[in-house]
Order: structure tokens, then C-alpha cells, then sequence
């Protein structure tokens, strides 16, 4: 496999942060451990992408690595001389000391700068954050706006626990501070970035915080009005229809909504009327409506013609 870390996203050195992004999205998704069980070919390219996407997606890392300070594992290559030698050595004892870089004065912020002033002990190591790992974990519609307790398998065999939020969004990352990239040199561990995939449900629409839901009725129910049965995320509610409803009429449940992610607060769940006849309409049903129509006949398409000119 190759070590470059660009061939090993597929991307050109001049590609774009949404280039290496897209790169790493589309290989991940192909190459995860849950989608490939058993295959260690597919977990080790896993372990690699993700690797070289944690270090390129880091400006600063990116920075190192096409400079050539820092590796494909992003530990620092043996560093170059950036001070000549004296003749003398009064004047070299001005660009050096046995506490590493603490004494170059203004120089040293020239490191701080280059190594994100994560410097180690009295000994100069240089300790830097380790890189983010990232997943993707699809999750079913309930468990996205009800909340959910999910497992990631990792590729190195171990797994990650994690709280899906209620009210959570499609393509929304959750972040696991620590549970990325080991650091380097002593430093501490990146983040897990998990991006979030909704599945859809065959009842129920989110639209923001509110939930649609389209609920058949029968005639009787839109005449006469009465009480229904109807399900919502929480489960099932009555919810009265009024008389003389029409289909696409919609009714709404106040709080029977997405908790929103930042509040207690609640969408309502908004439910559209749709008028169902019975699968074969009999004698007696025609008859009344033939009779009905001859002495109650309107027009509800009349407006329709009238708006039109």
C-alpha cells in the first residue's frame, strides 16, 4: 500500500480541504469495518485512510508533512540545522543550549508557531494532539429524534459508546473528546468525529422540529367528526377531527414534536386529513349520495375557475 498520504486518499497534492474531505467520505463509507465483517484487507486500507485524512484534513499537519518535518504517521522527521556554526564558539553558544529551544528568545516563537507551542518537559520533545478519527453511524428515524444509546465497531477491534441526542440532525457530527488518533511524542489524543445518517420512516416526515404525518379518515369521520387514533414519535394519541373536515386539511398536535437540540422545547406534530372511501362503495352508499347530491349540489372547484380569469 502506498505510504504517501495523498495516494492513499486518491488525491492530488494541490487538492482542496473539500477534495481530501470528499475523498476520505467516499472510501470510508466503502471501507468500514461494519460494511466489510471479516475482511482485513478492507480494515487495514480503513486504518490508513483514516489515518491520513486525520493528519491532511489539520492545515497546520498538512503544512509539516509537504515541508517534510513530519512523517506519514505524523511523528517529526530528524530535524534539520536551521543556524549555522560559528567560527567561534562564544557565537554558537548564543543559538544553542542543553534546555532545547527556551533559550532562542524571540526565535523561539518561530517553533511555538511551527509546532502549535506544544512543546514537552526540560528535554525540547516536541508532544503533539493526535489526529481525528472519523465514522459515520446510520441510525433508524426513532432512535434520531427519540434519542439512542449506539456501539461503533473500531478498526483496531475495539468500539465506541455513544448517546444519539434526541433531536438529532441528518449529517450532524457528534464529537468524542480524546477517543480519536494517539498523540505524538506524549501528546494528548485527538477526537472521534462521528457523522450522523437518518434513515427514513414510512409513516413519519420530519420537517425541523415538527413531524408531518398524513392520516386517512372516513367519510363519516369527515362529516360527522369524532375521535381517532393517531401515531406520533412518542407513541399513540387521540386527536379529535372536526366536522365537516376535507382532505388536506391539517390538524396539529402541540408538542408532539422533535425536541429541539438546544432547549426543552418541542415541535407539534402536523397531521394532514385524507378522505378514504371504502374499498367498494355498495347500493345503499350510492343511492344516498345520489340523493344527496340532487338536492345539495356545490361547487368547490369554483374559485379554482375564478382565479384563473
Amino acid at each position: 500500500m502506498a505510504k504517501d498520504l495523498y495516494e492513499i486518499l486518491g488525491v492530488g497534492r494541490d487538492a482542496t480541504e473539500d477534495d481530501i474531505r470528499k475523498a476520505y467520505r467516499e472510501l470510508a463509507k466503502s471501507l468500514h469495518p461494519d460494511l466489510n465483517p471479516g475482511d482485513a484487507e478492507a480494515e487495514e486500507r480503513f486504518k490508513a485512510v483514516s489515518a491520513a485524512y486525520g493528519l491532511l484534513k489539520d492545515a497546520e499537519k498538512r503544512a509539516q508533512y509537504d515541508r517534510g518535518e513530519i512523517d506519514e504517521t505524523g511523528a517529526e522527521r530528524p530535524e534539520h540545522r536551521y543556524y549555522r556554526d560559528y567560527a567561534d564558539a562564544g557565537h554558537a553558544r548564543q543559538y544553542y543550549s542543553s534546555s532545547g529551544f527556551d533559550d532562542l528568545g524571540a526565535a523561539g516563537g518561530i517553533f511555538d508557531d511551527l509546532f502549535g507551542g506544544r512543546r514537552g518537559g526540560a528535554d525540547g520533545s516536541i508532544k503533539l494532539r493526535g489526529g481525528d478519527a472519523y465514522y459515520q453511524l446510520r441510525v433508524d428515524f426513532l432512535e434520531a429524534v427519540n434519542g439512542a444509546k449506539k456501539r461503533i465497531a473500531m478498526p483496531d477491534g475495539g468500539s465506541l459508546d455513544l448517546t444519539i441526542p434526541a433531536g438529532v440532525e441528518p449529517g450532524q457530527v457528534l464529537r468524542l473528546k480524546g477517543k480519536g488518533m494517539p498523540g505524538i511524542g506524549g501528546g494528548p489524543p485527538g477526537d472521534a468525529l462521528v457523522e450522523v445518517a437518518v434513515g427514513t420512516h414510512p409513516v413519519f416526515k420530519r420537517d425541523g422540529d415538527d413531524i408531518r404525518v398524513e392520516m386517512p379518515i372516513t367519510i363519516d369521520e369527515a362529516v360527522l367528526g369524532g375521535k381517532i387514533d393517531v401515531p406520533t414519535i412518542a407513541g399513540r394519541v387521540s386527536m379529535t377531527v372536526p366536522k365537516a373536515a376535507s382532505s388536506g386539511q391539517v390538524l396539529r398536535l402541540k408538542g408532539k414534536g422533535v425536541k429541539h437540540r438546544k432547549s426543552d422545547r418541542r415541535g407539534d406534530q402536523l397531521v394532514a386529513l385524507k378522505i378514504v372511501l371504502p374499498g367498494k362503495v355498495d347500493a345503499e352508499l350510492e343511492a344516498f349520495f345520489e340523493s344527496w347530491r340532487e338536492s345539495h349540489r356545490y361547487d368547490p372547484r369554483a374559485g379554482l375557475r375564478e382565479g384563473s380569469g
